[in-house]
């Protein structure tokens, strides 16, 4: 899907993926227009669907969830009933924030978050292996987060 946008329209989405609490008004003021035609355009901007949802985005070491890690997954055979399993059951886990279908040697990439090393052992052994399609799991545990953004890349991609 391609909306055509103008650069207000770039400028507007920058402006609300950084904080979507802004008021049309507040929006206005920083592109440089008056409040109704910017209303206007955020309107059709998420009647485009360019907007999914607005959310808060909550601090997840302030809430004690230290532990990222990405996990790579391969499943036994690639069926598509494995395949539908796997994706349904995925989908269930809370603790999985992200999985995405792979190409190269690996199936699955899921992130993972917890509290700690000992909540994500539980959390494998008790849920993730218990699936029975997982041929192979494999832990990379991030140490240091250098950027970690929901904004999209709107300046350099549109």
């Amino acid at each position: 899907m391609s909306v055509d946008l103008s650069r207000q329209d770039i400028n507007i989405l920058s402006i609300l993926q950084s904080d979507a609490s802004k008021t049309s008004t507040e929006v206005a003021d920083i592109v440089g227009m008056s409040q109704s035609p910017c209303w206007r355009r955020i309107n059709r901007i998420e009647q485009d669907g360019l907007v999914q949802k607005k959310v808060a985005l909550l601090n997840r070491q302030a809430l004690g969830m230290d532990l990222v890690v990405f996990a790579t997954v391969n499943l036994t055979t690639s069926g598509r009933q494995n395949l539908v399993e796997f994706e349904s059951s995925v989908r269930n886990f809370d603790e999985v924030v992200e999985c995405y279908t792979m190409t190269g040697i690996w199936d699955y990439m899921l992130k993972i978050i917890v509290k700690d090393i000992r909540n994500y052992e539980s959390f494998v052994r008790d849920r993730l292996l218990a699936l029975p399609m997982i041929r192979e799991l494999h832990s990379h545990i991030a140490v240091t987060e250098i950027k970690n953004t929901t904004e999209l890349p709107l300046k350099t991609q549109l």
